[in-house]
């Protein structure tokens, strides 16, 4: 008798494996991406420009620096809300969270406060030269970024207030966390460029 080997084979599918980032952290990322492609064209463009010779030179506002100041000590207590998280210290976490918002609205004043003495000192952002608009722009652009942080930071501080952000349940916080840093070191790339290429 002769023995048959059998070549049937099955199909076996693996368990998918479970996505390595949070899909909302991966949007988060993927948003960052998209706001450093757009500063990073806008600054490539007033490289070009300032090329063409037509460039206007002019001071930036000295309040631009306590602006800086603001969004550095803004980074500091973000991550301090972040580190009283992990302990579970909800009410410092809700402190230095309340203290990261009103230092950003300290950076956001500064930056109106800036945009006031540059008109007093006849820059304007349609005033006939590239380099006048280009500095409103990316301010402005930056400012409009830092006011939907801040909206982030109110949610984050109502999760808080809920009982949804603790040791446990960080997510939220991580990316807010992520999000401030992000717009702060954005900032000080900007002040350093736009003091290096007036």
């Amino acid at each position: 008798m002769e023995k048959t080997v059998s070549t049937d084979f099955r199909i076996v599918e693996e368990p998918r494996k479970p996505l390595a980032m949070n899909p909302k952290k991966f949007a988060l990322w993927l948003f960052i991406a998209t706001v450093v492609m757009l500063f990073a064209a806008l600054t490539s463009a007033y490289i070009v420009k300032r090329a063409d010779g037509s460039w206007r030179e002019f001071e930036l506002p000295g309040i631009f620096i306590y602006s800086t100041i603001a969004v550095v000590l803004s980074s500091l207590t973000m991550q301090g809300a972040y580190a009283a998280a992990k302990k579970d210290n909800l009410a410092g976490t809700k402190w230095l969270i309340v203290a990261t918002a009103i230092l950003g609205g300290f950076f956001l004043v500064g930056q109106v406060l800036g945009w006031g003495k540059l008109i007093t000192e006849g820059v304007y952002f349609a005033g006939g030269n590239t380099s006048e608009s280009f500095v409103y722009l990316l301010t402005g652009l930056h400012g409009l970024h830092l006011v939907s942080a801040i909206i982030f930071l109110a949610i984050v501080l109502i999760a808080v207030f809920r009982f949804k952000v603790h040791s446990r349940s960080l997510n939220q916080i991580e990316m807010c966390v992520t999000y401030w840093h992000f717009l702060g070191g954005l900032w000080i790339y900007l002040y350093i460029f736009m003091l290096n290429f007036r």
